[in-house]
């Protein structure tokens, strides 16, 4: 029998409590009504336990101009029933940055659907200036342990990997 010390167990047992009380759709999807997804919604609709526990338990968000290896903070708090979202990376030595914040709308098997605004500054070239503020998607492919934009050429047609770990 494996032992999980109490700091693990209880971390745990938040985000199982977290999950319990989370509102669960009964089966809303991406290919609903783009009218559903642009509007303010009050509560995040969860439809896969393992995926929510990954995001609130993230470990990080990086930029591929940025760095690989120095991961940002990305920090999940919740709001009543919503998720918010809010991440920075920043460059070590230079200018570069990545922010996010958001809300998040879904949570499903492997994706998470994020609404909010992505801005990316001064990488890979000074001056360079994206700012979007939409709804967006993210995914795991390949077996990654992360999740990963899945626009890669929405600002100046340079492909741009935001991933959030887990």
């Amino acid at each position: 029998m494996a032992l999980i010390e109490p700091r693990t167990a209880l971390g745990l047992a938040s985000v199982l409590l977290t999950l319990a009380a989370a509102p669960v759709a009964s089966s809303p999807s991406l290919a609903d009504s783009g009218k559903a997804r642009e509007r303010t919604q009050a509560t995040t609709r969860i439809l896969d336990g393992r995926s929510a526990s990954r995001i609130l338990a993230n470990k990080g968000l990086t930029l591929q101009w940025i760095d690989w290896g120095r991961r940002g903070n990305a920090r999940v708090s919740r709001e009543g029933g919503l998720w918010k979202l809010r991440g920075r990376q920043e460059q070590t030595n230079g200018p570069g940055r990545l922010a996010m914040d958001g809300t998040i709308e879904e949570i499903g098997t492997d994706y998470f659907v994020f609404r909010g605004r992505i801005s990316i500054t001064d990488t890979p070239d000074a001056g360079r200036s994206c700012s979007v503020d939409k709804t967006w998607r993210f995914a795991i492919t390949q077996n990654r342990s992360y999740y990963r934009l899945r626009e890669f050429e929405w600002c100046d047609d340079l492909t741009d990997y935001v991933d959030l770990y887990f």
